[in-house]
């Protein structure tokens, strides 16, 4: 019977959603999420085909990905702002975004070949000819999502604020190459680097989302 849209930014970037009531207790939510280009550099560890070391060469991290949600808001009672929400996400299941190219990639290939990679957690990622690396971490596409929060997804007046804290289910993250076959390294190999405590923790995503609605009828 009413109807809003709703501005939001969360953790998963910023979002458009429109709400619907299904009776007091039960509202409906449908939306993307925009999470823009943030990226961020990070040193690599190298892998030669029989040994892992440091090396200054630099790839970025790039968190663009856009995700649409299906989301139920269950409310205890008629008047209640808190809610229990439940529902999924999909899309957006390229994670991260890893490239970078350098001169010592490219010697390192010359010299090395294919066994030449660069480190991500327990896994080679391999380079090509020119020194360049494309890659990435993959997340399951559907996406299950519990969370709650207060505040009417289509409010009593005209305007209304709702906020929500929860957790999107990401399954178990793979390591993905637009260049060539992602290798998994020997369990006895110490590895070290930003992506590798990235990829420990993205089993689990935490949300906290803040949205101002405007209802229509």
């Amino acid at each position: 019977n009413r109807l809003s849209v709703g501005i939001s930014a969360s953790t998963m970037g910023v979002g458009i959603d429109a709400s619907t009531t299904l009776n007091r207790h039960f509202m409906l939510r449908a939306g993307v999420d925009i999470m823009p280009g943030i990226t961020f550099d990070s040193d690599v560890e190298m892998f030669d085909g029989e040994d892992i070391y440091s090396m200054d060469v630099n790839l970025k991290g790039d968190l663009k990905r856009t995700q649409y949600n299906l989301l139920l808001n269950i409310y205890p009672s008629k008047r209640s702002s808190f809610f229990i929400c439940g529902g999924a996400y999909w899309g957006g299941d390229r994670f991260l975004k890893i490239e970078g190219q350098s001169q010592e990639l490219k010697d390192m290939y010359t010299q090395y070949g294919d066994a030449v990679g660069v480190v991500i957690g327990d896994f080679k990622l391999p380079v090509d000819a020119n020194g360049c690396v494309s890659a990435g971490i993959k997340v399951s596409n559907f996406r299950p999502y519990l969370g709650i929060g207060s505040g009417r997804a289509v409010p009593h007046k005209r305007i209304g604020f709702m906020y929500e804290i929860g957790l999107q289910f990401h399954g178990s993250p793979k390591v993905y190459s637009n260049t060539g076959e992602v290798i998994e390294l020997k369990e006895d190999l110490d590895t070290d680097d930003s992506f590798s405590e990235l990829l420990d923790k993205l089993t689990v995503y935490p949300v906290i989302k803040f949205r101002l609605c405007g209802r229509i009828f």
